[in-house]
């Protein structure tokens, strides 16, 4: 009885230690669904903000971006994890926490457009979702243009986001 006993806590074992080759593909599912729902596309896709989005830049960041009076311009980043223009250096944690918090990994805020208040409220698992689909995206390398302060000149087309006066 002794083998017996034996092969069925290895299988238990086994099965208690084998990870859920299901769960990745259900998380990533879940993290498209995310992105799509959050609408990460409709700035963070080149052409997107003109309503031609290029697939072949999907989540790889905008060359057109927003002025905000008083502050400056901004272009939607890279989200793919290409290593020298996109999310390639963030841990998901790191892009956890940015989502949730509009604080990048160098301790940079994030462009004011960036609705992570609204996103702050992700449960973890909805958060992490989202995080492992952008680690999991083709890497993209599509660097866009350097953020600017209001007193400098724009670097490419943009958006403005304008204050109406009191009224």
């Amino acid at each position: 009885m002794r083998p017996m006993l034996a092969g069925a806590s290895l299988a238990a074992l086994v099965a208690v230690a084998a990870p859920d080759l299901a769960a990745p593909a259900e998380q990533l599912a879940r993290g498209a669904y995310l992105a799509k729902i959050m609408d990460c596309t409709g700035c963070h896709t080149g052409g997107a903000l003109v309503g031609q989005p290029d697939p072949q830049l999907h989540l790889a960041g905008s060359s057109i971006g927003f002025m905000i009076p008083d502050l400056g311009y901004f272009y939607p980043p890279n989200l793919t994890p290409d290593p020298e223009t996109g999310l390639g250096g963030w841990s998901e944690a790191d892009i956890v926490r940015a989502v949730r918090t509009g604080v990048r990994p160098d301790g940079r805020e994030l462009a004011p457009v960036m609705p992570w208040r609204s996103y702050a409220a992700l449960a973890d698992d909805d958060a992490q979702a989202l995080a492992a689909y952008l680690k999991g995206l083709p890497p993209v390398r599509n660097a866009v243009p350097a953020m600017t302060g209001a007193a400098q000149p724009a670097p490419a087309p943009y958006l403005a986001v304008v204050v109406p006066s009191g009224g």
